[in-house]
């Protein structure tokens, strides 16, 4: 099967995994609102050092806690615009960045092996 382009936009998290919504990681949270809205993706991905504008490092080697995340959503437009300002009401603290891109799907497996199929 040939590979598919289409527009999509990307929308990074930028927070840390002590973060939490009504009592629970806000990272969880996130990737669950992401799941009810059926966004088409989402990833966490731990870093291992960072700082924002405090300038304060966060990282695990250096507090035992703290380690920075970043959330990268990929979904249409129209999705992302409904999304971004959701997420934003459950951060208290933290950076949402959004830019456009172009995403090529490749698909090998057999498709109707799929659990779900996204619109990206």
């Amino acid at each position: 099967m040939a590979a598919r382009q289409q527009p999509v936009e990307i929308l990074r998290l930028h927070l840390c995994d002590g973060d939490r919504y009504r009592g629970r990681p806000l990272h969880e949270a996130i990737v669950d609102k992401c799941r009810e809205m059926r966004i088409a993706g989402a990833t966490v991905l731990r870093g291992l050092e960072g700082y924002g504008e405090t300038g304060d490092l966060h990282g695990h080697h250096l507090t035992g806690h703290g380690d920075p995340l970043v959330i990268v959503v990929v979904d249409t437009p129209e999705q992302i615009a409904a999304l971004a300002p959701v997420v934003e009401s459950m951060m208290n603290t933290g950076v949402i960045a959004r830019s456009s891109a172009e995403a090529i799907r490749v698909e090998k497996a057999d498709p109707s092996r799929l659990r779900t199929r996204s619109p990206v």
